[in-house]
């Protein structure tokens, strides 16, 4: 793969996943230094884009993972995370900070829920990525993929960054539970409309 194609790829997916940094940075502040927790966004953060690149490789291969009727309706999972965050925000809400327990912060930062909103936050991925992978052969969708998991790794290193800035952290601490309920029904909901999922 020529130094181009690398800028390319990294292009395609900056312009792709830029939306993933905030989310990023939402779910390392309920992380909030601690390192299970922080590994776990990592980890779904993975588990979530490798999802993503199985069903673009799929689909580029002629042979769709999941019906196109279907796709709008992943929108409901950060729908339902969101609600629940918000439930769980609204049920502490007169607690003291030390008081919360870990389970309670946000969507509790399990692996699959992080893995489950990257996945769902990313249809507009794959509608990139199908097309490009169709016309780059083997070896290309395997230089996209490589060059792909490396910038991953990028994402959650600035989510992290941004996340523990002191002002954007102090930002983060006193509306993070109020802005991740906020920005997950709010993908939930673009990814239902913009589907056309129950008629909208």
């Amino acid at each position: 793969m020529s130094l181009s194609q690398i800028g390319q790829a990294a292009g395609m997916f900056a312009v792709t996943n830029v939306d993933d940094i905030l989310i990023l940075a939402l779910f390392f502040s309920q992380a909030a230094g601690r390192r299970a927790a922080e590994v776990r966004v990592v980890v779904g953060q993975y588990l979530g884009f490798l999802a993503i690149l199985a069903a673009s490789v799929v689909g580029a291969l002629g042979a769709g993972l999941l019906p196109d009727a279907v796709i709008p309706y992943l929108g409901l999972l950060p729908l339902f995370l969101g609600v629940r965050a918000a439930w769980q925000a609204w049920r502490h809400r007169h607690d003291e900070e030390e008081d919360i327990p870990e389970s309670g912060s946000a969507i509790g930062l399990s692996i699959l829920a992080v893995a489950g909103v990257t996945f769902a936050n990313g249809g507009d991925n794959i509608g990139v990525y199908v097309p490009v992978f169709a016309t780059s052969g083997v070896g290309g969708i395997v230089a996209y993929c490589i060059v792909f998991l490396v910038l991953v790794a990028l994402w959650c290193v600035l989510g992290r960054f941004f996340a523990t800035r002191p002002l954007i952290a102090r930002a983060l601490g006193r509306w993070g539970h109020i802005v991740l309920p906020v920005v997950l029904i709010g993908i939930g909901l673009v990814i239902l409309i913009e589907g056309g999922a129950f008629g909208l």
